[in-house]
């Protein structure tokens, strides 16, 4: 069963594992926030989402308002204009236009205080303007509903067979019901075995089963390049793409985990159905400097576990290697200690400069995986269920 709202709106826990579903204990009162559709409260979310993604980890809209009037491009670069949408209740346009007009940068600062201050009403934000641990919550709800929204219209299907055994299947021809699960009973096939038989009602004899084809285990990293250059729209869309990741994997019963790196490792979640730690690390994931990628790929090597599954990690990056004396070919040797541990490599390159590329293409020849240059951020999701898909 794959993760819904009821689940992901619950505390971040670690979890027992039942089946591939999620159990985690209940926080009513953002659970009862949340399944109401209170629109306000996910724009909140957004909001927190905007701020975490430009790299500010607290809110002082005095600061915010004094940068909007000083120089309106320089707070946009600094805020983006999503962010100053939802702060501000107007249109960065329209801000831009009446920025120097008395009236309206009092109407303008008024609003900007009274929205931070029902945020730290509603516990999203401590009495310093810092984000507190419910502010966190929301805001991964937020991006959650975000991903899920524009995803299951795509559909999130495309399997294809594993080579490695394992119990759940491909649904394929059917056979007499023996005890097997419920849930694979082929119902229009016992209907119609009911019919031939002349029974009104369907027995236990009447029933058939789907005959599954084993696949194989699946163990599947991703990796997020959070240096500077990723900041705003960049690690936002890349969020997005992992909740689009860990959704699948889990709803197809395989194991996904999670490195945030930029000069060194930020976060890493152990390969498995933990949706929710997932979701925790991604939210809380901002955009640093530097990006080691000699780090993040013995990271790797380390998390993933010592069996004869398929182990496949997923680099997003937008930049070449900067840490080391000789940070490209150091790169190049991790990516080869990798392939000897038996993990393919796919990397997706967000707008590579000839260099990067070149490097990438190395990286994923020795990893015997894919490169995708990708040029529209938005396409993101698209793309890593398109590599996901490729190695089951």
């Amino acid at each position: 069963m794959p993760p819904d709202l009821k689940q992901i709106a619950r505390e971040w826990e670690p979890i027992d594992e039942i089946s591939g579903s999620l159990k985690i204990s209940d926080n009513n009162k953002l659970m009862k926030t949340v399944m109401q559709s209170e629109q306000d409260e996910i724009e909140k979310g957004k909001l927190i989402n905007d701020a975490i993604n430009q790299g500010i980890g607290s809110f002082n809209p005095d600061t915010m308002f004094r940068d909007l009037v000083n120089s309106y491009q320089t707070a946009q670069q600094t805020y983006g204009e999503s962010l100053i949408r939802l702060i501000a209740e107007y249109d960065p346009s329209h801000i831009r236009k009446n920025i120097n007009l008395p009236e309206f940068r009092r109407i303008l600062r008024e609003r900007m205080r009274r929205k931070v201050q029902e945020m730290a009403d509603d516990g999203l934000l401590d009495g310093s303007g810092m984000i507190t641990k419910k502010g966190y919550d929301l805001a991964g709800i937020a991006l959650y509903m975000q991903e899920i929204d524009a995803i299951i219209p795509k559909g999130v299907a495309g399997e294809r067979l594993h080579k490695q055994q394992f119990h759940y299947g491909d649904k394929q021809d059917t056979k007499p019901f023996r005890g097997e699960r419920y849930r694979d009973i082929a119902l229009k096939s016992s209907i119609k075995r009911a019919i031939r038989r002349g029974h009104f009602q369907i027995s236990t004899g009447d029933l058939e089963v789907f005959q599954r084809k084993a696949k194989g285990r699946i163990h599947i990293i991703y990796a997020i390049d959070a240096s500077g250059s990723m900041k705003g729209k960049k690690i936002e869309q890349a969020k997005r793409a992992g909740i689009a990741l860990a959704y699948a994997a889990i709803q197809e019963k395989d194991n996904v985990g999670l490195i945030i790196f930029g000069s060194g490792v930020k976060a890493v979640v152990q390969p498995s159905h933990d949706f929710a730690a997932i979701v925790k690390e991604l939210v809380q994931a901002r955009a640093g400097r530097q990006t080691d990628f000699v780090e993040m790929l013995e990271k790797a090597i380390e998390l993933f576990p010592r069996d004869h599954a398929t182990k496949h990690l997923i680099v997003l990056s937008d930049a070449l290697p900067t840490i080391g004396e000789q940070p490209e070919q150091e790169t190049v040797h991790a990516a080869g200690m990798g392939r000897a541990a038996q993990i393919t490599i796919s990397i997706i390159g967000m707008n590579l400069d000839q260099r990067g590329t070149a490097l990438a293409k190395r990286i994923v020849e020795i990893g015997q995986g894919r490169l995708y240059l990708c040029r529209d951020n938005a396409e993101l999701d698209a793309i890593i269920l398109e590599d996901y898909y490729s190695v089951r």
